[in-house]
């Protein structure tokens, strides 16, 4: 059973995901085929319901990249159908508490470590028949650290046994601090934040994502020391590529 993500992270390499908020199967498999190292389905924010996020990640099965997913909220008959689904990754929002960290990682893990109920229909068959065995340290779980609240609590969070990570949501941060809510934060006391919760991250020994927009910007995050950065997303850059090009054409 290969979890990419799990691979590099092994190795002390840093990785970059790609964000799906269309809900195309076409558009998954261009995706999959840019060499990214995870690819997340959206289901919080994007268009994506899970009659969707099936037959995407089935398009994203001829690709080693980590097929993930972010759920809507924290709620554990979506994450587990996820994970039966196939998804090796679970991104979930609105990770305030610490209790609410152990209760999602509760949902990922096959007992006796956790509450996911046992049926990897499609899991099973993609990734093999020692799917079970392997699945509970196998599978990512990275819990949103996006508020006040979960800033507050941030050193008990990434404590959590069991939790893979964290990711960084910038938008909500920030407005949550009583900022813009933008991707690429400057706000200095955003910008402490979010090295904030990576120090914690890095001293509890987990791993720190966070989302960005532009790729000089997810450069400077992985300098900065986070493991996984995301670019942008499928629905900003497809619409920035279609702007630059009319804009181009029109002068």
């Amino acid at each position: 059973m290969q979890n990419k993500l799990r691979t590099l992270w092994n190795e002390d390499a840093s990785a970059v995901n790609a964000w799906l908020g269309i809900p195309s199967t076409v558009t998954a498999e261009i995706v999959s085929r840019q060499g990214f190292d995870a690819i997340t389905i959206d289901l919080q924010h994007g268009i994506n319901d899970y009659s969707t996020a099936v037959p995407m990640l089935q398009a994203l099965a001829a690709c080693d990249a980590t097929p993930m997913a972010r759920v809507p909220w924290l709620e554990p008959g979506i994450i587990m159908k996820l994970l039966d689904a196939g998804a090796l990754g679970i991104i979930c929002p609105m990770i305030n508490t610490p209790a609410d960290a152990e209760r999602f990682v509760r949902y990922c893990r096959y007992a006796p470590d956790g509450d996911r109920s046992f049926g990897p229909v499609r899991a099973g068959l993609l990734h093999g028949p020692s799917y079970v065995e392997q699945a509970n340290e196998s599978i990512v779980s990275l819990a949103m650290v996006e508020t006040g609240q979960a800033l507050a609590q941030v050193g008990e969070i990434v404590r959590t046994p069991g939790l893979t990570g964290v990711y960084i949501g910038p938008s909500d941060l920030g407005l949550s601090l009583g900022y813009e809510a933008k991707l690429d934060q400057t706000e200095p006391v955003v910008v402490d934040a979010i090295k904030r919760i990576l120090e914690a991250a890095k001293e509890a020994g987990i791993r720190a994502g966070i989302h960005c927009l532009a790729p000089a910007y997810a450069r400077e995050m992985l300098e900065l020391g986070f493991d996984l950065v995301t670019m942008g997303t499928d629905i900003r850059l497809f619409t920035a590529a279609y702007a630059d090009a009319m804009a181009e054409l029109r002068a």
